[in-house]
């Protein structure tokens, strides 16, 4: 019997060390995380269409992205990220093989490589002041620097070579009051015409000789009305600019160097005109103006008269002008009707003359047309084709061609402002599940299978065969939810003000809406989303009601700016309702109760220092009113270093007919004086956050109690000098400061300096303790300080015995009034590289352990088990520390390869990170955003409570049959024995 248990336990290990081992393998990539790339709304667009090499058109973007996109299909072929503080101001081709960007106000030029996007030059131009940036790229393809390219910004001009980036020759133009509009240099000559406006009453042109940059001559004239707005080159030696008052078009010749005036009252062109705008295209001899919510083409005659040839609605795109066969220019012109949009595309000399017309299905949330950029190309009938890139008023990015949409691209979610999750339907009973594995013989192919990847035995055929079964195995892209909460809708504001639901499984658009119902009211005409709450939740009685969010707007940029409410359908997408409410949005407060139908009642707060009360009905102002004494909030004051709580005081009823209206009073004030602190960060913990437990127990068998407050805020200050960037100040010039405030009475609970140390800081607080990053000086490292809070007055309780006899205050209620008898620990670390977010795990009990989740300045994530921002760590950890999990005290936290959860990906432009739980204690959802999106499935202590997706159940049954037949034969072979023995 010896040698039965013998050969099961070697038959055990050997089949268990098959099931245990763990790594990520090829045909498990993308089963629980996802990452899509985009690049933003568009602002510049240029064409390569010639024959040889892919068809492609390069972009730059609001993100500071320059890309290069198929023209076939939309890909990206690459695309660069560049900083946040370096916008892009041009780009173009030149030489046929570079593109030329310009950037950070005209002080950075660039050349990539057209085919695969490698940086072939940098050239970094000297500036000395703020100026409109102008980039002017020849359009001959010969290398002669003779027409090198110029770039006006920061008060010089530069003229560059398009080979290696050489500055030829650069000329100052910072004269006082001299603002350079407009580099023109005619085809086919040497002389370089500079317009600019001296304090925008006097009209100067210099002549620059291109080779030399010397001025060949000057000449300048005064324009008493003075001029203003935007100016339009309409050829190689006119332009047309507003005078002062905006209800005169000025064409201002400058033939030779000669300048001449020619005024033409806008009256005169339109009737009951008021104020104008001259619009962007640039058209040959002619340009576009809007007057009184119209656009008028007006064309520029030989002698600067001007004469209206067209009229069009104001929300009508137009694109330049754009050479075509026998030597004509055309332009194009797209607007929506409906659910239709129109290209028509028209000849600038020749307006009756329309090369194409075509209208396009075109779906309703995606707005109005902002931007289109045309092309054309020869058909096979030798006739003109044409083109169009639109960009859409939601960012995204349409190719359209023949009458059709070729691809369009969702560039709105480069801009995401604010995420919630929303669960998915329940699955109704009588709904049968699509199942993949019909009959008995796939059950076996897909178990063998799984059972050959396990051993890596798999062919490439058979991994795509197990990672597609997968794929439809898991359910994951159900539009249900599930038992272990893994499909979840995350919803997705964006500064367009589109909504986006994004389905988990494999991060597809479920549904998305264009919040443009407000936008349709002459008082709204742009409205911009701020944030986005959860409204509506279903539980239990009132489960047969769909969820909703709330989406908070403003009707412009100002804070004093109407504000905008809409509520949304979580599992439909449609708009419920929206309201111009008809008072301003400082803050919005989720209040902790729900009415009858669980919606979540809000406060508003306005600039007048009114609160309004959301849903405005009956049921939610009695809730409320049963509650009133029991509301406190707090307000920041940034700017001012002053940080204000208020209380609710009575209704506004008085002041006016709104019984939703109520009256605040301030209950505290905290001020940092100006000439020492600058508030440069505020956090406080999340609402919905869960603790498991409040009790800590240490090594020493001693008990801890956590100090749990929602009500407390982390505030960090730093010296005004210090308010720069780094390294702009000496450490003794700089200290930073953390403080720890009740927010419901002001009081300061901990108040921990650095001196010598400065922000950005980057903070997240969560349970009884906080984590943030800054720079030290002193170091010139970072730092990771992390603070956590305990309860003293709940000591008492450590005895036993008034445990067991009910002696204890662990139930008796918690006041902010009452003085805390409270201590802190604290410790900090170096940490090796500069961060731009940081979030913490969350999980539905709060049970397992926590991870922080660091944004890299790379633009990956770090996870980082808590245990190593441990404030109790030592340099030599006794047993019972070593056993509770207490890692040795280093001065550096670990940064390990494996423990970036993006692996190799990177969220460019990572802006925020946001987690939430599943109904699995184990796991937790993480989605990055940026200008890339990522999600992933997160388990900080490993998957303790379920089986992993690829648990190999074929192995298993394989192990427990084998094992089976091991004790059948060896037990056979042990009685064979015993009985030989007996008959010896």
């Amino acid at each position: 019997m010896a040698m039965a248990i013998r050969v099961c336990l070697l038959l055990l290990v050997f089949l268990s060390s098959a099931i245990l081992s763990f790594s990520l393998y090829e045909d498990q990539v993308g089963l629980m995380d996802w990452h899509q790339r985009y690049i933003g709304k568009v602002k510049h667009a240029v064409f390569h269409t010639q024959k040889t090499g892919r068809k492609r058109v390069i972009v730059s973007t609001e993100e500071n992205v320059v890309a290069s996109l198929d023209l076939r299909h939309g890909e990206i072929f690459w695309r660069h990220v560049l900083g946040t503080k370096d916008a892009i101001d041009g780009v173009d081709i030149a030489l046929g093989k570079y593109v030329i960007t310009l950037s950070s106000e005209g002080s950075m030029l660039r050349a990539w490589n057209l085919p695969d996007g490698q940086m072939v030059w940098e050239t970094s131009l000297h500036s000395a002041q703020s100026s409109k940036s102008l980039l002017s790229v020849p359009i001959n393809l010969k290398a002669d620097k003779d027409y090198p390219i110029l770039v006006f910004g920061g008060g010089y001009l530069h003229a560059v070579s398009a080979i290696d980036g050489e500055v030829l020759w650069k000329k100052d133009f910072t004269t006082e009051g001299f603002e350079v509009q407009r580099v023109l240099q005619p085809p086919e000559s040497s002389i370089i015409y500079v317009l600019g406006f001296l304090h925008s009453t006097e009209a100067v042109v210099y002549q620059i000789d291109s080779k030399t940059g010397e001025v060949v001559a000057q000449r300048s004239m005064v324009f008493p009305g003075g001029f203003s707005g935007e100016i339009s080159s309409v050829s190689s030696d006119k332009v047309v600019v507003l005078d002062s008052t905006r209800s005169i078009l000025v064409t201002i010749g400058f033939l030779d160097g000669d300048i001449s005036f020619h005024k033409t009252p806008i009256s005169d062109l339109v009737e009951d005109s008021g104020s104008a705008e001259i619009l962007s295209p640039l058209l040959s001899n002619m340009l576009a103006v809007k007057v009184n919510k119209r656009t008028i083409f007006v064309r520029v005659g030989g002698e600067g008269k001007l004469e209206v040839v067209d009229s069009l609605s104001d929300e009508t795109a137009m694109s330049d002008s754009l050479p075509v066969a026998d030597d004509q220019v055309a332009f194009a012109s797209v607007h929506h009707e409906g659910s239709e949009i129109h290209l028509m595309v028209k000849l600038v000399d020749d307006l009756d003359t329309v090369l194409l017309r075509e209208s396009i299905q075109m779906d309703q949330h995606r707005g109005r047309v902002h931007k289109v950029f045309i092309n054309n190309y020869i058909k096979t009938d030798r006739s003109n084709g044409f083109r169009a890139l639109i960009v859409m008023e939601d960012h995204s990015l349409l190719l359209l061609q023949q009458g059709a949409i070729v691809w369009s691209r969702e560039e709105g979610l480069a801009s995401v402002t604010d995420v919630t999750t929303a669960e998915l339907p329940v699955e109704k009973d009588g709904v049968s599940v699509a199942k993949v594995e019909h009959t008995l013989v796939d059950w076996l192919k897909g178990h063998m299978l799984k059972l050959k990847g396990s051993l890596l035995l798999a062919s490439p055929e058979d991994v795509a065969s197990i990672q597609e079964m997968r794929m439809k195995s898991s359910g994951r892209n159900k539009l249900t939810r599930d038992h272990n909460g893994f499909r979840k809708l995350f919803i997705a504001l964006t500064r367009a003000g589109k909504l986006f639901a994004l389905h988990t499984g494999d991060g597809r658009i479920v549904w998305s809406v264009l919040l443009n119902s407000p936008s349709k009211s002459e008082a709204c005409e742009r409205p911009s989303g701020i944030s986005l709450y959860q409204w509506q939740v279903p539980h239990h009685h009132a489960m047969d009601e769909n969820p909703s969010v709330l989406v908070v707007g403003r009707c412009g940029s100002d804070s004093s700016a109407p504000g905008v409410l809409s509520l949304v359908d979580v599992y439909t997408g449609k708009e419920i309702s929206s309201s111009d409410i008809g008072h301003s949005v400082v803050q919005v407060m989720p209040l902790p109760f729900t009415d009858s139908t669980e919606q979540r009642l809000h406060l508003i707060a306005d600039t007048d220092g009114h609160v309004h009360l959301y849903p405005k009905t009956s049921e939610a102002l009695s809730i409320f009113q049963r509650e009133f004494q029991n509301v406190y909030w707090y307000t920041v004051e940034g700017d001012n270093g002053i940080i204000r709580g208020h209380a609710m005081k009575s209704s506004c009823a008085s002041e006016t007919a709104d019984e939703y209206c109520f009256t605040t009073r301030e209950l505290w004030t905290v001020v940092f004086p100006s000439e020492a602190e600058k508030i440069i960060s505020t956090l406080t913990r999340k609402a919905n956050e869960v603790v498991h437990t409040q009790a800590k127990v240490s090594t020493d068998q001693d008990v801890l109690y956590k100090y749990v407050s929602r009500n407390l805020l982390f505030v960090a200050t730093v010296s005004p000098k210090g308010a720069g960037e780094i390294g702009s100040v000496t450490p003794e010039e700089s200290a930073l400061v953390v403080y720890l405030i009740d927010t419901i009475t002001g009081r300061i609970l901990h108040r921990l300096s650095h001196q010598g140390c400065q922000g950005p800081v980057h903070a997240v607080f969560s349970e009884n303790w906080g984590v943030y990053h800054y720079f030290n000086l002193r170091a010139h490292k970072y730092e990771v300080t992390v603070v956590e809070i305990y309860d003293q007055s709940r000591a008492e309780n450590k005895n036993v015995w008034k445990l067991v006899l009910g002696k204890h205050n662990l139930t008796a209620p918690i006041s902010s009034y009452s003085r805390p008898d409270m201590f802190t620990k604290s410790q900090s670390y170096f940490f090796a590289q500069s961060v731009k977010t940081i979030a913490v795990t969350s999980t539905a009990k709060g049970i397992t352990s926590k991870q922080l989740l660091i944004g890299t300045i790379g633009d990956q994530i770090l996870a980082l088990d808590k245990r190593f921002v441990d404030p109790r760590r030592t340099l030599n950890p006794s047993q019972a520390e070593k056993e509770e999990g207490i890692i040795p005290l280093t001065d550096s936290l670990p940064i390990i390869p494996q423990s970036y959860i993006t692996h190799s990906l990177k969220v460019e432009g990572l802006r925020g990170i946001v987690t939430a739980p599943t109904k699995l204690e184990s796991t937790t959802h993480v989605f990055a955003y940026g200008v890339d999106l990522f999600y992933t499935r997160l388990a900080p202590s490993k998957i303790y409570d379920s089986l992993t997706d690829d648990f190999s159940y074929a192995l298993l049954l394989i192990t427990i049959v084998a094992l089976v037949a091991a004790i059948y034969i060896t037990w056979a072979l042990s009685e064979k024995k015993e009985l030989s023995e007996k008959w010896r």
